[in-house]
């Protein structure tokens, strides 16, 4: 991070946004040049990766280094990029179907190896760009143009891929909550190691207000609740809710009801090595348990691409090796007659 105080402009490209009137894209793109400005890494000094699908034409709307790249390859070429590059700070932009269909191995193994980039994943529950396919994140008996009678699946819950793999990172926000999308974005930024920020969004088009039961205005505060490490986990449009612990499981109560205080309410702690309550608030759904929004998981563990510059620079010292040809000719050699 440099001196210069930048502002979101800064970070905006001349090019003419080219997503459909409403559409959930966006308040992501807005949300993320606001990050960016927070953060103040210089647009020189940061790269966007994309895959295809309508959230990976984000590339072409910064001001920064970016690269449109093939269907769910991006985190292949994201971990790449940041390892001839550590200097750089790196995005990869990703939606559900590039990223956890043909991109799936891809994206967990980038959070198992923990390389510094921060993984975003626009998740509309549907594929849009290849008009109206359901995606491994659409839910069973979702009707589309691939599922004409609904589908006969369970989908993939971006959370617990990310919790499977070690994942020390994850957040989540909603479209419509732009300042919980600007701080979850300036966390993940913050956070060394890779982060997965999964921001629910809207298709218009092909899967128009799959998120309204959570997203309305009648029911989020209700339905939703926004993690804060260090405060008590409460909801509501008073706060007058709160989840606490109910066995091994979690539990939402009214606070004055059935004896529960203040003191009953659990305290969010990110920072936690243990996963175990994370991965419990992080699979909250909004159904009996309100969805959990914000960081939810920020946990320090070695870094894949420092890690392997350390183990470069060892084995060089160690071997004496000071060129290409002495690293060549250093180890086993034959000769073929």
């Amino acid at each position: 991070m440099d001196n210069t105080a930048y502002n979101p402009a800064d970070y905006k490209s001349d090019q003419p946004v080219r997503w459909c009137p409403g559409c959930g894209d966006h308040a992501i793109l807005n949300s993320l040049h606001k990050a960016m400005a927070t953060i103040g890494v210089a647009p020189h000094m940061t790269a966007v990766i994309s895959g295809i699908g309508c959230s990976s034409r984000l590339p072409y709307y910064m001001n920064t280094y970016g690269f449109h790249t093939i269907h769910g390859r991006a985190a292949a070429i994201a971990t790449g990029f940041k390892v001839a590059n550590p200097e750089m700070t790196v995005w990869q932009i990703s939606g559900d179907g590039d990223g956890l269909a043909i991109g799936g191995n891809h994206f967990i193994h980038a959070v198992r190896r923990n390389i510094d980039i921060n993984m975003l994943l626009l998740n509309n529950k549907i594929y849009g760009l290849t008009k109206g396919q359901y995606s491994p994140t659409s839910a069973r008996g979702c009707v589309s143009k691939t599922s004409p009678y609904g589908t006969t699946e369970d989908p993939f819950i971006p959370a617990e891929l990310v919790f499977g793999a070690r994942g020390n990172f994850f957040a989540r926000s909603i479209d419509v909550e732009l300042q919980i999308s600007q701080e979850v974005l300036t966390a993940a930024a913050r956070h060394k190691g890779t982060s997965v920020v999964e921001i629910l969004q809207n298709c218009v088009i092909y899967n128009n207000g799959i998120h309204n039961f959570i997203t309305d205005r009648k029911h989020r505060a209700e339905r939703t609740i926004h993690l804060v490490d260090g405060q008590k986990m409460l909801f509501g449009k008073n706060n007058e809710r709160g989840i606490v612990r109910d066995g091994f499981l979690l539990k939402a109560v009214k606070l004055g009801t059935d004896g529960y205080t203040i003191d009953d309410v659990l305290t969010h702690d990110a920072r936690c090595q243990s996963n175990f309550l994370h991965q419990q608030l992080a699979m909250m759904d909004g159904t009996d348990l309100p969805l959990a929004i914000g960081v939810i998981r920020d946990v320090e563990a070695p870094v894949y691409n420092e890690e392997l510059d350390r183990q470069v620079e060892e084995v060089k010292a160690a071997h004496g090796f000071d060129s290409l040809r002495s690293m060549i000719m250093g180890g086993e050699t034959w000769e073929v007659k």
